[in-house]
């Protein structure tokens, strides 16, 4: 698909620059960047929405155990929860460039080693994330399931109850019963958002232990839209491909409509520690005049 400004593919790695300086340094943001924050159910299909995403790794198989091996390291062996990032690049031609935040599912009955108020601690990591107003929320919730009652959605509207920045994500589409299709939600008819709704259909569990390969996945998922008859209609605007490249566009327009105020922030902290460096420049620490203003500072 062919972008009509080729100079706003290079806001989102310039925009991952900052957050690495900033995580590098170890420095706390003064300042909310944009990005797309992951919310769902344990159930919702949430990771498997993401793992979609990674196309032609050397050993897929390795970078998920390291993944598994930094979370134990981090958090015990036991379904312990952290809210230091763990960062995975893709260096692929075959994708976009995207940012997501993947963020805990959200659940309600602590396991393992977790503690009894674990429902309350993931609930307050995930806002920590989707209240700022630079954050995109990507709202992932089953299908076969009421979307009254779908914890990401709930989350999102509590802090955009207009819908402005959430972005829907249906999964499980082929789960539903028959008889029945979500073509009322996915056509933002229900509970609509700004931002619309995507359907996908992700790898089963038995795909997933039978190491079925992505790419054949994305193309079942591709047949299923092409042959429902509800979803046929709109295969164009369905799946993982055209929601990939949507999340990508978006999150590029809203680092855009972001910039003024992110510029502001950066040259005002810019500003801030400019005037420190004049005022240390010549600092003694043996000056007795200084001593009482250092200490104060």
């Amino acid at each position: 698909m062919a972008w009509s400004n080729q100079g706003m593919q290079s806001l989102i790695p310039v925009i991952n620059r900052v957050q690495d300086a900033f995580s590098q340094l170890g420095t706390a943001f003064t300042f909310d960047l944009p990005q797309i924050a992951v919310v769902g159910g344990q159930s919702a299909g949430k990771s498997s929405v993401l793992e979609n995403f990674n196309h032609r790794f050397v050993d897929f198989d390795e970078v998920r155990k390291e993944i598994e091996a930094e979370t134990d390291r981090v958090t015990g062996q036991n379904k312990g929860i952290s809210a230091i990032p763990i960062n995975l690049r893709v260096y692929s031609p075959n994708v976009l460039n995207l940012t997501l935040i993947d963020l805990p599912g959200l659940t309600k009955v602590a396991v393992g080693d977790q503690p009894a108020d674990i429902e309350h601690q993931i609930r307050e990591m995930i806002l920590s994330f989707i209240l700022q107003e630079t954050c995109l929320i990507l709202a992932v919730t089953p299908a076969n399931s009421d979307l009254a009652t779908s914890d990401a959605l709930k989350m999102a509207k509590e802090v955009d109850p207009q819908g402005l920045r959430t972005i829907g994500v249906l999964t499980k589409l082929d789960l539903m019963d028959e008889g029945t299709d979500a073509r009322e939600i996915l056509d933002n008819k229900l509970l609509p958002l700004r931002r619309g709704y995507v359907g996908v259909v992700n790898r089963g569990q038995k795909d997933i232990v039978g190491r079925k390969d992505i790419r054949a996945a994305l193309e079942a998922e591709r047949k299923f839209f092409l042959s429902h008859p509800s979803y046929s209609p709109m295969a164009d605007r369905m799946g993982t491909a055209y929601l990939q490249y949507t999340l990508n566009q978006q999150l590029t327009n809203h680092i855009r409509d972001t910039l003024p105020t992110l510029r502001d922030s950066l040259q005002k902290r810019l500003l801030m520690l400019e005037r420190d460096v004049a005022e240390y420049k010549d600092y003694q620490p043996n000056d007795p005049g200084r001593k009482t203003k250092a200490l104060m500072q």
